[in-house]
């Protein structure tokens, strides 16, 4: 069998699992005496490293599409080993939504690394504790005319990991804790957040060696 057709129908089995526990998990949102209109979320998304692209709806507004959710966890996969892991829907989300508030929702969205394995991880400096680790982590290119939007909007979310990389040009999203880090020049979010211990720093340069052949 083709690995790219055992990889996506693993990966479909182990989506749909978190997809159904995802939708059960949802609260009822109504509006009045009626159910809100579901609205399918869409996303054009490409790896930087591996030029993987993935274009159309992956949310019918209600529950994720366990067969689209196989293929974003395809190719946002560890770019060193090819490994796959099936990828949260709930930092997709969290990606869909920062992408529609600053309004680059029809966009086409440059990763620069989503799921990594432990061995890619510590080559690229990455931290022990990861989002990356469990496909629940995104850092994403942000040109810099457009940093400021994004950074306000996944703040404002108050929805997992920030970080954001001013100097590096990307931004860092994941569905774990809430909390914020990075080098960003004030703005309308607040002060300038304080810098930590920046293990990600040789990140972009880590990552060129990396890929999937």
């Amino acid at each position: 069998m083709n690995r790219r057709i055992l990889l996506l129908s693993l990966t479909t089995s182990a989506v749909a699992a978190t997809s159904i526990a995802t939708a059960h998990a949802a609260p009822d949102r109504r509006d009045g005496r009626r159910a809100a209109s579901p609205t399918s979320r869409r996303l054009q998304l490409r790896h930087a490293a591996t030029g993987a692209r993935f274009s159309g709806p992956y949310h019918n507004g209600t529950a994720v599409d366990p067969v689209a959710m196989a293929e974003l966890s395809i190719i946002l996969a560890d770019t060193h080993t090819g490994a796959v892991r099936p990828f949260d829907p709930r930092a997709i989300d969290i990606l869909w939504e920062v992408a529609h508030q600053a309004r680059l929702d029809r966009d086409e969205l440059v990763v620069l690394s989503g799921y990594r394995t432990p061995e890619t991880n510590a080559a690229v400096d990455g931290a022990g504790d990861s989002q990356h680790l469990r496909a629940g982590a995104l850092d994403v290119y942000v040109p810099s005319s457009q940093l400021v939007g994004v950074r306000d909007a996944a703040l404002a979310l108050q929805r997992g990991g920030v970080g954001v990389y001013e100097r590096r040009s990307f931004v860092h999203l994941d569905s774990g804790p809430v909390r914020r880090w990075g080098d960003v020049t004030p703005g309308p979010a607040g002060p300038a957040m304080a810098q930590p211990d920046d293990r990600i720093a040789r990140l972009r340069q880590a990552w060129a060696p990396f890929r999937w052949r």
